[in-house]
């Protein structure tokens, strides 16, 4: 049975305009200020219960996640041994894949030479994975192996070897993917997009997200990235130079982790923010949003918040697209809470 529907009235968020947010009820006298309006498209978010959660690979976290050409999805792991049975090595960056469906899916570790050691910041973590054209691209963080920067590599063998760029991003610290369907059918267009906070720790809060793009067949060329600007209207403005870079969304000092994902069903962008609490420890305890926009540049609308979750939502999260169902109602959360891989329920209600 589905259960915990969040909801709050919209006037106690002060809404001027007709608007629903959905809230753990009784969490605080003052909710929190919502950083961009309610949709207007997703008007509910219930989860399935918490006793429904399924979860593997106990100790390990992270998991960045695509949908590869064959089928199964592909992800990494940090500050763990990996799925059962767990290797006898604990990584900050180890490779697996999943096969099978959200609620009877077995995960495969994949060993490689690739693998990198180092606990916390010490060591290479990946923030980002995709597959375009066969080939799996990942975006790792910690690339000074101090929690700084991001740094590419790509794979043309499912994860057992890979090429590292000889450039990074010094200006950003946890580079994330667009994911869209099976080895990117579905895309928008011929760019990929990638989200990043705008910092170069992978560990501090930021203010604002930005968005940049390259073209898909020119991911591994620094010198073919842009970056966004602003909106001249509703067209996006772009530049190849990083110091005019401009925000996609905005949360003064609420900006860390996050994941995204196209919902086709929908036709939306979902993206999972995780809330950065000095005060808290995210894999026990937390809160996190879910906004949701026709574009990646926006405009960005909140489908769910929380200042609080029912279980710990870890420090990483998204909603992988080969877990959706086809009228895009029905999605799956794949989160880190409590160093796990765990996945969880979640039923859409959409405006008609």
């Amino acid at each position: 049975m589905l259960a915990q529907i969040y909801t709050l009235s919209a006037l106690l968020l002060g809404c001027t305009t007709a608007c629903n947010i959905f809230l753990p009820l009784a969490v605080s006298d003052d909710p929190p200020v919502l950083p961009v309006p309610a949709s207007s498209l997703i008007t509910q978010i219930t989860w399935d219960e918490v006793d429904s959660i399924v979860r593997a690979a106990s100790g390990s976290d992270n998991w960045p996640l695509t949908w590869a050409s064959d089928g199964d999805l592909y992800t990494t792991y940090g500050d763990g041994n990996g799925f059962e049975p767990q290797i006898d090595t604990k990584l900050s960056l180890g490779f697996a894949k999943v096969t099978g469906g959200p609620e009877d899916f077995v995960g495969i570790n994949i060993r490689s030479e690739d693998e990198q050691f180092g606990g916390g910041a010490s060591g290479k973590k990946a923030s980002g994975m995709l597959m375009v054209d066969e080939i799996l691209y990942m975006w790792v963080r910690n690339a000074d192996n101090n929690g700084r920067g991001c740094q590419l590599a790509w794979s043309s063998d499912s994860a057992v070897s890979w090429t590292w760029s000889e450039w990074t991003f010094t200006d950003f610290g946890y580079c994330t993917f667009i994911n869209f369907g099976s080895n990117y059918e579905g895309a928008l267009d011929e760019y990929v997009y990638m989200v990043t906070p705008d910092s170069p720790s992978a560990y501090d809060p930021a203010d604002d997200f930005v968005l940049t793009r390259v073209h898909k067949e020119k991911i591994t060329v620094r010198d073919e990235y842009e970056f966004f600007v602003a909106l001249d209207g509703d067209i996006p403005q772009w530049s190849d130079d990083i110091t005019s870079r401009g925000s996609v969304f905005s949360n003064p000092g609420g900006v860390r982790r996050s994941g995204i994902s196209y919902n086709a069903g929908l036709e939306r962008f979902l993206w999972w923010q995780g809330l950065p609490d000095p005060n808290q420890d995210q894999r026990y305890e937390g809160g996190f949003g879910v906004y949701d926009a026709p574009t990646p540049w926006g405009p960005w609308t909140t489908a769910y918040f929380t200042a609080e979750w029912d279980v710990g939502p870890g420090e990483t999260g998204s909603f992988p697209t080969k877990w959706m169902s086809d009228d895009g109602q029905t999605i799956y959360l794949v989160f880190s809470g409590d160093d796990y891989f765990a996945v969880r329920k979640a039923t859409l209600t959409v405006a008609e």
